[in-house]
């Protein structure tokens, strides 16, 4: 596999002064009829034109002569390179590839639309030409294949799953870090730095996205239920060991259930009790 290595190239400006001399030589040579001079002048004046090239900031020049590579050029500026080599532009800008959003399935089977943006740049400039047909085509394919695999590693989260350290909803950070490290393992041939790599689209698919609110409201709702009925029994509990203590009444077993009974009516109901005044007593 080739790699990319610097090449040798000439100032621009003192290949630009002998090409202004080579043509003030064949004005002189044509005023004096000496053909042969003005033929050689043409012929130096035209490749000293083609190997002129110029090289911007961020910009690269890769050469190859007579299909062999003989390096790349990466310092900005004007230059003279071999004229008979073929120079093919790749830029060495950070690029953004913000990739369409996917319907694939989670860890766990259930369909999920999901989505990432990745940050590159061309690191290496000879791989990235010769290892691989066309490198942006490669990213693009690559980039939605490190999806689709990290989306089947995980749940979408973990209301099924609720032993899962790392979910996609829940896990961003330690996901998009997993995910910028494959897309460098994947990329490396073709001589691709990763910079960055975010989920930016994560949701259920719409066939069962309803289904999922309703399972997620219901999960909500035992939660707080539960946490409701714990409360409540603390307080019970605690209201019995303090008259217990105070020695305010004397409850037997019946009147003590009585009791815990009407305080989680009153504590656990969604709505305001209303007071019922027992004038007799407990069993009559």
């Amino acid at each position: 596999m080739k790699e990319e290595k610097s090449t040798m190239a000439l100032s621009g400006y003192a290949a630009l002064v002998m090409l202004i001399l080579v043509i003030i030589t064949i004005f002189i040579a044509s005023a004096y009829n000496n053909a042969w001079i003005v033929a050689v002048g043409i012929i130096a004046a035209l490749l000293i034109a083609k190997g002129l090239t110029i090289i911007n900031p961020n910009d690269s020049k890769v050469l190859v002569l007579f299909g062999d590579y003989i390096g790349t050029v990466k310092k900005a500026g004007f230059f003279w390179v071999n004229p008979f080599a073929v120079r093919k532009r790749i830029s060495l800008k950070a690029r953004n590839l913000n990739g369409h959003k996917m319907k694939v399935n989670d860890k766990l089977g259930n369909p999920i639309e999901i989505a990432a943006v990745t940050v590159w740049l061309v690191k290496d400039t000879a791989k990235a030409l010769f290892a691989v047909d066309d490198y942006i085509q490669y990213v693009q394919v690559q980039s939605e294949a490190a999806v689709r695999h990290l989306a089947n590693l995980f749940a979408y989260d973990n209301f099924e799953d609720e032993e899962a350290a790392i979910t996609l909803k829940d896990g961003a950070e330690q996901v998009s870090q997993m995910l910028e490290t494959e897309l460098n393992e994947r990329l490396e041939r073709a001589g691709i730095d990763v910079i960055e790599a975010r989920i930016t689209h994560l949701a259920y698919a719409p066939e069962i996205a309803s289904a999922m609110l309703q399972r997620q409201q219901a999960t909500a709702v035992v939660a707080a239920r539960k946490q409701i009925v714990e409360g409540a029994v603390g307080m019970v509990e605690m209201a019995l060991e303090r008259l217990s203590e105070k020695e305010i009444v004397q409850l037997d077993e019946e009147r003590k259930a009585a009791m815990v009974s009407n305080l989680l009516v009153v504590l656990c109901g969604e709505k305001s009790v209303s007071p019922v005044v027992n004038a007799g007593t407990l069993y009559n």
